[in-house]
């Protein structure tokens, strides 16, 4: 167990409880490394590759993410609220998200085939132009997304609720759905289903 981050490069550490709030990180790259109720929130991560590494309980609310690299990475009841996933760095980006709270977030325009977003809160997050073919949204609640421009094939939804959005303005080939919650797709047309 490591609480201090010294050094560039960081591998194969576990980290508990630091607490970087509104700072910047001086390591350029962490590679299976786990951070454990860790704060990153509205730190500075720019510039930084995460590979393989795995955040549990951590909050990395309102982190600044430019360029910074997130490659393979599993975060787990972690709050990331308000974060900008967009710009991040597009080479190699993968995350998966379990019970994690990702409010008023953004992945516009990312590459995110077959990621899973499993029992998170996606409130207001913007999906526009993203890449989510094959994505899982399980027991996710979708309230407000955004989802514009967005691939969908083959996405799952079954499970998600609160999502309404435009199939006409996405591409939902052979997506997957369930009811209720479907009837999401058709709010444009101000109809009544009973």
């Amino acid at each position: 167990m490591t609480n201090m981050l010294e050094g560039l490069i960081q591998e194969d550490k576990t980290f508990e409880n630091l607490d970087y709030e509104e700072k910047k990180l001086t390591v350029t790259e962490f590679t299976e490394c786990e951070f454990i109720n860790c704060n990153f929130s509205k730190s500075d991560l720019s510039n930084i590759n995460f590979i393989d590494c795995f955040f549990k309980g951590s909050n990395l609310s309102l982190a600044i993410l430019s360029n910074t690299g997130i490659k393979n990475i599993r975060l787990l009841n972690c709050k990331l609220m308000g974060v900008d996933f967009s710009v991040c760095n597009n080479f190699l980006f993968s995350a998966s998200f379990e019970s994690c709270q990702l409010d008023y977030s953004s992945f516009y325009k990312k590459k995110m085939k077959k990621a899973v977003l499993d029992s998170c809160s996606l409130k207001q997050v913007d999906f526009a132009e993203t890449d989510l073919s094959a994505a899982v949204f399980k027991n996710c609640d979708l309230t407000d997304a955004v989802f514009m421009q967005t691939i969908l094939e083959k996405a799952d939804f079954r499970t998600a609720k609160n999502y309404a959005f435009d199939p006409e303005q996405n591409k939902i080939k052979k997506a997957k759905f369930s009811l209720p919650d479907v009837a999401g797709l058709l709010n444009k047309y101000n109809i009544e289903i009973s």
